[in-house]
């Protein structure tokens, strides 16, 4: 392997212990409502975030508040000794990308049949801290 490749991955290996990301696969929920609940989080501090979760009435939101504690524990195992309240935690990124669809019948008048699609998603969340 070159130099600059070399120094390429170790830059990105620095960055990559400074973060922490969580993924959430197959969550039989619409992306649409957990699109409105990520966008509430995302730039957060870790803090601030986890009691809008919390105190949210959306049903996402309490899925979102376990993958946010796990990408947490995440960064404390890559960072041991260092408490998340002092560097500084914030949720750098929050994606949520369209799953599988579920296809199903629903009968219609006259003979006919709908479709009804019952959508899923896939939820990754990055946890960064400001202190580096």
């Amino acid at each position: 392997m070159g130099a600059r490749k070399r120094n390429a991955a170790a830059a990105r290996k620095e960055v990559m212990d400074q973060t922490a990301i969580a993924k959430l696969n197959d969550c039989p929920t619409s992306p649409r409502k957990m699109r409105l609940v990520a966008d509430t989080i995302r730039g957060k501090d870790v803090v601030s975030a986890l009691n809008i979760l919390k105190f949210s009435q959306k049903e996402a939101s309490g899925r979102l508040e376990k993958l946010l504690r796990s990408a947490i524990a995440n960064w404390e195992a890559k960072n041991e000794g260092v408490r998340p309240e002092e560097s500084g935690l914030y949720v750098s990124e929050v994606r949520v990308d369209s799953a599988r669809m579920l296809k199903r019948i629903q009968p219609a008048p006259q003979g006919r049949a709908h479709r009804i699609r019952k959508r899923s998603n896939h939820v990754t969340l990055i946890v960064d801290s400001l202190k580096k």
